[in-house]
């Protein structure tokens, strides 16, 4: 079962000819990494990852991208957080639509009605709801933040 392709493997293989085709750089780069990567865990875990074990590898891309941008603005190398910008945009496009905060401020209101939380004593109950609707499409350091703006 170690040889199946995931569906993410197989449309990761597809672009890849398609970027190589069209002699995009950045873009062929970033799906051999994602590619390498989904490679490397199928072999970790001896099996074919699942679409959540796909997707913690590709939010953990995009986290690891975002941290990148800011650590080379911050240190005034804008060639370098470019680079990461444009892998970032590749990368998005293998996790699911992204929610807006606004969006996501919602979600936290809902489910804190919903669970009828009034203190940050509750938080637990509150991200333990929210992080499977949310995984993959908000930041969870950002979700926390909204959660407990919310339950001050």
């Amino acid at each position: 079962m170690l040889h199946e392709n995931s569906a993410l493997q197989n449309q990761l293989q597809e672009d890849l000819k398609t970027a190589m085709r069209a002699r995009d750089s950045i873009r062929v780069g970033t799906l051999r990494l994602l590619i390498s990567d989904l490679k490397n865990l199928a072999i970790e875990k001896m099996a074919t990852p699942t679409a959540n074990d796909e997707l913690a590898l590709v939010s953990r891309h995009r986290k690891q991208r975002e941290e990148s941008i800011t650590a080379f603005e911050g240190g005034n190398r804008l060639d370098l957080a470019e680079r990461e910008k444009a892998e970032l945009i590749v990368i998005l496009e293998y996790l699911p639509q992204q929610l807006t905060v606004e969006e996501a401020t919602a979600l936290v209101a809902r489910v804190i009605a919903e669970i009828g939380a009034t203190s940050r004593k509750e938080m637990g109950r509150v991200m333990g709801k929210l992080m499977p609707e949310t995984k993959g499409r908000f930041p969870g350091d950002q979700l926390k933040a909204l959660v407990e703006a919310a339950l001050v």
